[in-house]
């Protein structure tokens, strides 16, 4: 009997160190701190000091961006630390927000292989990153086949994806998986996916072969592992909040026995102390800059909801403010942990929108606006998992929409109003936004950018008014 340990991070976004997160308990949102490599650090020794030979750590990607340090060192920053962590593979999606040459300038300084079975160079349509390694641990040969997020090529801005496209990776995986049992003689497939937990069940029903299905990107808290066709799926959160820890009895190259702990890197664990040496290190830099208080918020701030946010409508304000626009537009983003009640800091604006990118207006008429909202419904709930292009819905602030999410394309809107009156479909309307998901390229006349970039927008705004609210309007209600 093989007894082999899997540990899962995934979805750390640039989350460092200790933070405010958000839990659901006895029906109710709470507060409290967790997570921090230093503590993950702590995790992972203990773990190895149980199976010293096996244990076998990886790591979903959503790694490398989404704080301010991650972004301003683009990604640099962050490959000390996962180096410490003695990590055996990853795959990506936001790692290449900072380009594809970049994020292989980041993957070449790595004590492990970056792994995609889906990513091909445009000019010769080769991979551009090994699909999978094979590992020997705890008696067993383990193939790890990667499959990094297949819509960076699709819904994101354009250099995230230059020279490069992607797949689905369902085609591929077959006669992968199918090479490794034949020829590499491998006894566990473990696939290390970053499409979100809708599109890996779908994958799971489709491919058989898969032991473990490692999900990440959609951030679900996977108290318990879900098993389709015999493959075992876990996902462990967000922002370093959890580790995922799979313990597998494996026998005759068949997995006898397994049980599943989703394990909250509480604030009460000590952190590795070599570890946050490094962790600090890496906060000295601009530590008085991203410290500097500039106002209190009322609300608290958080991401955790599928319509409408409190930390969404903050930054929409500041749109609004900043631009007299009559409706403001933002991507659905998932990542960026909770900011409490009381004082904000440079750091937490950073955090809601680590990008930065410019404030943004455009001319759309109201049947643009109507069309706009249906197609991101569609990317947001589609029936077929694979046409789910990632994120919440859209983020908006100036109007009230009633929808029926389980209609079918293009008939989920039953009523839309913009500043309390119904929408009229020729009329045009002032909108503001940040980015190309926030109004796509292909709606819309007039189109510029403001001096003004987010940060700055946030910043005025909360300065402004010295301390700012944000409760929900009920902007996007479901009937």
């Amino acid at each position: 009997m093989h007894k082999l340990t899997i540990m899962q991070i995934n979805d750390i976004h640039g989350y460092i160190d200790c933070h405010p997160e958000m839990f659901i308990e006895n029906g109710k949102e709470t507060f409290r701190h967790a997570g921090g490599y230093g503590r993950i650090q702590t995790i992972f020794n203990e773990t190895r000091k149980e199976n010293p030979d096996g244990v076998l750590a990886l790591d979903n990607g959503d790694t490398f961006h989404g704080t301010y340090p991650a972004v301003s060192s683009q990604g640099e920053a962050i490959v000390p630390l996962v180096n410490a962590l003695e990590l055996d593979g990853m795959t990506a999606h936001w790692e290449f927000a900072y380009g594809p040459k970049q994020f292989e300038n980041i993957v070449s300084k790595l004590n492990y292989p970056m792994l995609a079975c889906n990513i091909y160079d445009k000019a010769t349509d080769e991979l551009v990153f090994p699909p999978y390694t094979i590992i020997e641990r705890a008696g067993l040969t383990i193939g790890v086949i990667g499959i990094a997020e297949h819509i960076v090529d699709k819904m994101m801005p354009e250099h995230f994806h230059s020279g490069i496209y992607f797949t689905l990776g369902n085609t591929e995986l077959p006669s992968m998986i199918q090479q490794l049992r034949e020829e590499k003689n491998v006894d566990l497939i473990v696939v290390l996916s970053h499409f979100g937990f809708p599109q890996e069940a779908k994958l799971a029903h489709e491919v058989a072969g898969i032991d473990i299905l490692l999900s990440g990107h959609t951030h679900n808290r996977m108290m318990e592992p879900v098993v389709i066709n015999d493959t075992i799926i876990i996902q462990s959160g967000s922002h370093g909040t959890f580790v995922g820890r799979l313990d597998l009895e494996v026998e005759n190259g068949k997995i006898a026995h397994f049980h599943h702990e989703l394990m909250e890197v509480a604030e009460d664990i000590t952190p590795d102390v070599n570890m946050q040496k490094l962790v600090d290190r890496v906060h000295e830099t601009n530590k008085d800059m991203l410290e500097t208080v500039i106002g209190q918020t009322s609300t608290h701030l958080h991401r955790y909801a599928q319509l409408e946010t409190t930390m969404d409508n903050l930054l929409l304000q500041a749109l609004l403010d900043s631009t007299g626009a009559e409706v403001a537009f933002s991507n659905g983003w998932r990542y960026g942990a909770p900011i409490l009640a009381g004082p904000i800091n440079m750091n937490d604006i950073w955090n809601i929108i680590p990008t930065n990118p410019p404030v943004s207006k455009v001319k759309l008429t109201g049947e643009e606006i109507l069309d706009m909202l249906e197609e991101n419904l569609e990317n947001t709930f589609s029936s077929n998992p694979y046409d789910q292009m990632g994120g919440y819905t859209k983020r908006a602030l100036g109007m009230n929409m009633y929808i029926k999410i389980e209609n079918p394309r293009g008939t989920r809107i039953q009523d839309l109003f913009i500043n309390g009156e119904r929408v009229e479909k020729m009329r045009t309307y002032d909108v503001a936004f940040v980015t190309v998901q926030g109004v796509p390229n292909k709606y819309g006349k007039d189109r510029h950018h403001l001096k003004t970039h987010a940060i700055d927008a946030l910043k005025n705004y909360i300065e402004k008014h010295g301390t700012v609210s944000a409760e929900l309007r009920g902007t996007i209600q479901v009937v």
